[in-house]
């Protein structure tokens, strides 16, 4: 008798390398996700830093930092100033194009004087991804610092909450 060699998959093979697939995929997919949403925040960190930039151009022309009527929006608007003689001093715009929202959508919160950290000059909160203020991925001028060597760490000691900062 002569024996038949085999040369095709079983169904259950088949079966099990579609499994295989389809739970690599899942890992892969999961991680990119992840790794979207963690590049959205930082350039939304990236975002403040250029902000927090501005905001230091303005201190030194105008020897403080923007009140809460005005906004960020003195930044890039020499209109929005409550103050005329002020205005004149304005050596903008410190921002080439104005910035009202963050990456999500959700209006920029600024506070001054700040009250998140003790002793900050200013507040600038984005609501983060789940778009509530309050929560732990509430992104602020406050939740990270520059090493030495220019790169950025986490500041453990900031929790992330902005509650203090009403309405």
């Amino acid at each position: 008798m002569r024996r038949q060699t085999r040369t095709a998959f079983t169904l259950i093979e088949l079966l099990i390398v579609i499994a295989i697939l389809l739970a690599l995929g899942s890992i892969v997919a999961v991680n990119f996700l992840g790794a979207a949403d963690k590049a959205e925040v930082d350039v939304q960190r990236a975002q403040f830093d250029q902000i927090s930039e501005a905001m230091k151009r303005f201190r030194l022309d105008l020897k403080r930092y923007p009140s809460d009527d005005e906004g960020i929006e003195v930044l890039w608007n020499k209109e929005a100033f409550e103050d005329e003689e002020e205005a004149a001093r304005w050596n903008g715009p410190y921002l080439e194009q104005p910035v009202t929202s963050d990456r999500w959508g959700a209006e920029l919160l600024y506070t001054y004087p700040g009250e998140i950290v003790g002793e900050s000059t200013y507040d600038l909160v984005s609501v983060g991804p789940d778009g509530e203020e309050g929560t732990d991925d509430d992104i602020t001028n406050h939740d990270r610092r520059k090493t030495a060597d220019g790169e950025f760490e986490q500041d453990e000691s900031f929790t992330g909450e902005s509650e203090s900062l009403g309405g």
